[in-house]
């Protein structure tokens, strides 16, 4: 770290649990962030302020009107523009030290494949479960956790699945793949603003907390909340030995 270093991070550095060792593993660290929406509108920019050296975006979408009642990473003017674009332009401005990949296209798994064993920890900041499925199948394949995020109407939800550790239970083991789900997305059922805030900080709080190693990550529960009643709940989340993406039956 340089003498620019220690200015811009003095207050994580002050922090005893973090100091210049913890600054150190963030400023080393690469995020992958899939999902430039709401949820990674929030965390993107405070991974990005905390210092870790690379991020990726990964998103095929343009921004739109819509979009601007929650995702903050864009602007007025970045309607019509992909938002994997527009996010690299404000994320860049906030700390030029970063650097920013912008890849906009859809997470499929030849593209997973190729990013996800680049990242020390990998954001799902996405709005189906489809690709929520395949991006934690192929953190389980290369071994990297996964922070997972949700939101919708008024309801949110945020664990860690931590693949580096083979009894760590997955996505799956949560959600069974094998098992129906609703569909449900912002442009159907509505969001309220804060909540992707709300939810997108606890996930780059808990990416920080995995990339230095320190305090209790959310791995093996999932931590729900409604932001209409201003209540957390919390689930602990096992890992199935039937599972049909992390069992070492399979």
């Amino acid at each position: 770290m340089n003498d620019q270093d220690l200015l811009r991070y003095s207050r994580h550095i002050l922090l005893d649990e973090i100091g210049i060792e913890g600054q150190e593993k963030i400023l080393a660290s690469h995020a992958l962030i899939i999902g430039a929406g709401g949820l990674g509108s929030a965390a993107a920019p405070y991974l990005v302020a905390a210092g870790v050296q690379q991020i990726t975006l990964v998103d095929h979408d343009t921004v739109d009107l819509t979009n601007l009642q929650r995702q903050i990473m864009h602007q007025d003017q970045s309607v019509g523009t992909a938002k994997v674009l527009s996010g690299k332009g404000m994320l860049e401005k906030l700390n030029p030290t970063v650097k920013v990949n912008a890849i906009q296209e859809k997470a499929d798994k030849a593209l997973l494949d190729q990013l996800i064993p680049q990242a020390t920890v990998v954001l799902d900041c996405t709005d189906n479960f489809t690709t929520r499925q395949l991006i934690n199948a192929i953190c389980v394949k290369h071994h990297k956790p996964l922070v997972s995020g949700s939101a919708i109407k008024f309801d949110g939800q945020v664990s860690v699945f931590d693949h580096r550790h083979s009894d760590a239970p997955c996505y799956a083991c949560a959600f069974p793949p094998e098992q129906s789900f609703d569909e449900v997305q912002c442009s159907t059922m509505g969001v309220f603003s804060p909540l992707v805030g709300i939810i997108g900080a606890i996930q780059a709080a808990q990416a920080l907390q995995v990339i230095m190693g320190i305090g209790e990550p959310l791995a093996g529960r999932l931590l729900m909340w409604d932001a209409r009643a201003t209540e957390v709940h919390e689930m602990k989340v096992a890992k199935r030995h039937n599972c049909s993406v992390c069992s070492t039956k399979n």
